[in-house]
């Protein structure tokens, strides 16, 4: 029975061993002598403006974690409409459960609009 986790068993070995082997080669292989210039922030050529530690703004992060929740959330259409088009008698509870779900997201979308969480001023 155990015999059926092999395949598993391989796959780890040789991801574990291909992650160490390409963290030894860097090491390995890497730079030695790092220096100022090396060690520089790059900013697509141009010369760094200010420190690299600048704090964001606590808005980009809503609106960052707003979007991902409602992204996460539309994605579950897809597999919905899969399921939607081979059920055949059982299309209206679908079809229910979708506008209950719905619903439920444009209530928390129209509450984040509200609160005035998608102003940037």
């Amino acid at each position: 029975m155990l015999v059926q986790y092999l395949p598993f068993l391989i796959l780890f070995i040789v991801a574990v061993a291909f992650s160490g082997g390409a963290i030894l080669l860097s090491r390995l292989l890497g730079p030695k002598r790092p220096n100022p210039v090396k060690l520089a922030p790059y900013e697509s050529g141009m010369v760094p403006i200010g420190g690299t530690r600048r704090p964001f703004h606590i808005r980009y992060y809503l609106v960052a974690m707003l979007f991902i929740l409602f992204d996460i959330e539309i994605i579950f259409l897809y597999p919905w409409a899969v399921i939607y088009l081979t059920a055949r008698a059982a299309r209206l509870f679908l079809l229910l459960e979708m506008i209950v779900f719905l619903g439920v997201l444009m209530i928390g979308y129209i509450y984040i609009w509200r609160k005035g969480a998608l102003d940037w001023e």
